[in-house]
C-alpha cells in the first residue's frame, strides 16, 4: 500500500505505524465531571469501521510526522492524507 505524504509524496506503508481511529485527536477534557467515563472510552472503547474510515498513521521511519489518512478498510483505497497537526488546529486542538 502506498501512501502519498503531503510533504514527502508517496511513500510505502512499511515506513508508517499504524495506530487506530483518527478520533483519538480529540483527547477528552481531564478536568471535566466525567473524565474518568470519558477516558475509559477514550482508551477503550474504538469504532471498527468496515469501509471508510479516518486513521492515524505515524511515519517511524522518515520524518516522524503523524497523518490521518482516510482509508477504505475493505479495498485499502486511499482517498484522503492529511497532515494530524492540521486537522487538531481545525479542530481547535492546537496544544
Amino acid at each position: 500500500m502506498i501512501i502519498d505524504h503531503p510533504l514527502l509524496g508517496p511513500r510505502d506503508a512499511a515506513e508508517f505505524v499504524y495506530l487506530g481511529d483518527a478520533s483519538l485527536i480529540n483527547r477528552p477534557d481531564y478536568d471535566a465531571d466525567n473524565a474518568a467515563q470519558d477516558f475509559y472510552e477514550y482508551l477503550y472503547l474504538r469504532d471498527n469501521i468496515a469501509g471508510e474510515m479516518r486513521e492515524l498513521w505515524y511515519h517511524e521511519q522518515g520524518d516522524r510526522s503523524w497523518l490521518v489518512v482516510t482509508r477504505n478498510t475493505l479495498t485499502h483505497e486511499i482517498s484522503k492524507v492529511e497532515l494530524a497537526r492540521d486537522v487538531a488546529r481545525a479542530q481547535g486542538r492546537d496544544r
